[in-house]
């Protein structure tokens, strides 16, 4: 099964980097603007990239399939509506793992993404998503290390 990797480090504790992918009220400060995240195995994990719309351009439906707090967290994942055909049906969502460690009082986030089938259109929605998880961790970076705001405090 075919994955990619996307990493990132930002100054910041782990706590705060674990509670940025795991709180809905966090989450939504610098990835997607809506978000129904359930904090367990097995719950919502659920992104809304058009306010008002949770049935185009989202993960719903997706779910949390691995829950080890401020380590590692995995969830099913639903691709933009572009690749909807390819990869947004049950048998062939993709998943991500996210790994956290800490090192020097930084951070290191590493982004994995599993499940890429062969064909041409899988290679476009995974070329997309490499591209996006840069983007991604970039704002999550840019996020924590302003240093305001509810994403830099501990609740």
């Amino acid at each position: 099964m075919s994955s990619f990797q996307t990493e990132i480090e930002i100054a910041a504790s782990k706590e705060l980097v674990w509670l940025a992918w795991t709180q809905s009220e966090r989450i939504t400060k610098w990835f997607a603007p809506e978000a129904y995240l359930e904090p367990r195995l097995g719950g919502a994990y659920e992104l809304y990239f058009t306010p008002g719309n949770h049935d185009t351009m989202g993960t719903k439906g997706c779910i949390v399939t691995l829950w080890e707090p401020q380590e590692r967290l995995g969830f099913t994942w639903k691709g933009p509506d572009d690749f909807a055909a390819v990869m947004n049906h049950e048998g062939a969502l993709t998943y991500v793992l996210v790994s956290l460690s800490e090192q020097e009082g930084a951070t290191k986030v590493l982004v994995e993404h599993f499940g890429w089938g062969d064909t041409e259109e899988w290679e476009k929605a995974r070329a997309w998503h490499q591209m996006a998880w840069s983007q991604v961790l970039g704002s999550l970076k840019k996020a924590l290390e302003a240093g305001v705001g509810e994403l830099c405090c501990t609740p």
